[in-house]
């Protein structure tokens, strides 16, 4: 079984995040960027997939500038056999990604597609439900725990009332989320034999895909800061401060 696992490109989540002077995004030149933890869950679950005898091979994509093949390297680095980078400039939002991987899942055949839930630049969420829904495949997401059994996969998964477990049939969509399991760290030998794999590139263009957005950004801005504490003397005066001045969320 062969498994896609796309992989994006963001600010190391160990960054303070810096807005533009001009409000237009966020700073990223001279940031530490790193893979999207998410994804990373996403590249252990496949690896160990493979480690079971259940996948026969592990494609990791990447899409942006030419600095995601960074970004792949890595997940071939914790396992991934070869990888797939869309190069371009353009900015890349949930649609036009999904419509991406959708050509290229339409070319690889794979049984079985792993992305995180999320990116934690823009905690968007919807690039998965988007491709299966594109595909016409089944989709279990926000899984904290997977079983692949013949052509049927089990997918415990996260929602605001505890658990649920779904059956899905083969092929699939399974969005991570962070329980699913610890992702690991390369090895030294891994990260060698990584510089040797293949990275194939390509463009939006050669999937007949464009990556035009449809969403602009009007603003972007630092939260409020949050206003320093005063102290009460009194009980009476507390009481009074909670009418007048407390608000209500």
């Amino acid at each position: 079984m062969k498994i896609l696992v796309p992989v994006k490109r963001v600010v190391d989540y160990n960054v303070k995040v810096r807005v533009k002077a001009d409000g237009s995004g966020i700073e990223t030149a001279g940031v530490k960027m790193s893979m999207n933890p998410f994804d990373e869950i996403a590249v252990e679950e496949a690896v160990r997939l493979k480690e079971k005898g259940v996948a026969t091979e592990i494609v990791a994509i990447s899409m942006g500038v030419a600095q995601c093949a960074e970004t792949i390297r890595t997940a071939l680095a914790m396992g991934a056999d070869r990888g797939i980078l869309v190069q371009t400039d353009a900015e890349l939002q949930p649609l036009a990604v999904a419509k991406l991987l959708k050509a290229i899942a339409e070319q690889e055949q794979p049984k079985l597609i792993i992305l995180g839930k999320q990116a934690i630049d823009d905690d968007m969420s919807a690039t998965g439900q988007m491709l299966a829904a594109l595909l016409g495949w089944a989709q279990g997401t926000f899984a904290s725990k997977l079983a692949v059994e013949g052509e049927t996969i089990t997918v415990t998964r996260e929602v605001d009332g505890g658990l649920e477990t779904v059956a899905l049939q083969l092929p699939a969509i399974i969005t991570t989320d962070l329980r699913l399991n610890e992702p690991r760290y390369a090895s030294l030998p891994n990260i060698m034999k990584a510089r040797k794999k293949p990275i194939e590139t390509k463009t939006p263009a050669d999937y007949g895909v464009d990556p035009a957005p449809r969403l602009t950004t009007l603003k972007v801005a630092e939260p409020p800061k949050r206003q320093a504490g005063v102290k009460v003397k009194t009980v009476a005066e507390l009481v009074a401060k909670l009418k007048t001045e407390a608000k209500v969320i």
